[in-house]
């Protein structure tokens, strides 16, 4: 049995990449570490939670000796870091955990995991080789987009935002530890996640209770900022294919190609809401639209070629975003 550290598993993309994960691999004891902030919730594993092959630790990754007893406790063999601040008006009311969390906390999980697996720099001890650490970035560290062209791999890093300049420090992280120790890693940077768990305080939850809530949902600026969504599972699948078989020292992006501006965004989910659960006094949901002050450094475009993944691993996005959104929100009526 293969034990694996997943950061940041009660949150919202690692609370459906456990499942998964746990269920397409019977060889792996899966080990989450989870601070349970505000935005992680140990009820999203619930169906997990039972599963021998499956362990909690409820700790900080910014805490360097507990990362190290859980190394030693369950021998671990490799990461997938999803672990972060990643909400940004929150990380313009209060920047420094971000910094703490996703620079400091990134650090700490690659230095462990480089003194627990290699006795020096591109020298893995013989029982160690082959574990891997995958790091889970963000499209935002790009900078934004005019109204023509994609995010690659190989795009200039240009953050504009306290989250997106911190993930940034941290995929230089991540870069570095390869270059400098020859660690084995891999980095992929996601569009847009939209799913089921997802927190209260991200886009399309809000749309949805909002709405349910008959109160006013709120639309930063003029509503045209664009945003490339892309399935929460088809992002779980795509680390997967990064994880195992992503080359060293490579990042991939991964995106849904599903570009929406948010005003479309809104407009659709409250379309689907008239069908699904349509208001008692037969007003339409898009009545309650109401725009306000945009957000400060709010980016226009964000949008990612996805080839590289595509083309070198094989993977393809099997939701559009007209199947993704249905069943996100048939999932949020529950």
């Amino acid at each position: 049995m293969k034990s694996i550290l997943i950061t940041g598993g009660a949150g919202f993309i690692g609370s459906n990449f456990i499942p998964y994960f746990i269920e397409k691999y019977p060889a792996y004891h899966i080990v989450n570490i989870d601070k349970l902030t505000y935005a992680g919730e140990i009820a999203n594993l619930k169906e997990v939670e039972t599963n021998s092959r499956y362990s909690f630790v409820k700790g900080d990754i910014c805490d360097r000796k507990l990362l190290e007893t859980i190394f030693k406790k369950y021998d671990i063999r490799g990461v997938v870091h999803f672990a972060a601040e990643s909400h940004v008006d929150n990380s313009i009311e209060g920047p420094e955990i971000f910094i703490d969390t996703n620079i400091k906390g990134t650090f700490n999980l690659l230095d462990v995991a480089r003194s627990y697996w290699m006795d020096s720099p591109f020298n893995y001890k013989e029982e160690y080789m082959g574990c891997k650490f995958h790091h889970i970035s963000t499209d935002e560290v790009y900078g934004s987009l005019g109204k023509t062209g994609l995010f690659e791999e190989t795009t200039p890093y240009a953050p504009n935002s306290p989250y997106s300049a911190s993930k940034a420090s941290s995929d230089f992280i991540v870069r570095a530890y390869f270059q400098t120790f020859g660690m084995n890693v891999t980095t992929s940077n996601c569009s847009n996640n939209y799913g089921p768990k997802q927190h209260s305080e991200k886009l399309i939850p809000v749309i949805i209770r909002k709405a349910i809530n008959k109160e006013p949902i709120p639309v930063y600026g003029d509503g045209k900022n664009i945003r490339d969504w892309l399935y929460v599972l088809d992002h779980c699948k795509g680390i997967d294919l990064v994880y195992h078989n992503g080359v060293s020292g490579e990042t991939y992006n991964i995106g849904g190609k599903n570009e929406r501006e948010n005003i479309f965004i809104v407009n659709k989910i409250c379309n689907i809401l008239d069908d699904l659960k349509p208001t008692l006094d037969g007003k339409k949901y898009s009545e309650q639209i109401t725009f306000v002050k945009d957000r400060a450094g709010h980016d226009r475009r964000y949008a990612i070629d996805a080839s590289k993944i595509e083309n070198d691993l094989g993977w393809s996005a099997e939701e559009n975003f007209e199947s993704g959104i249905l069943k996100t929100i048939k999932w949020y009526l529950m």
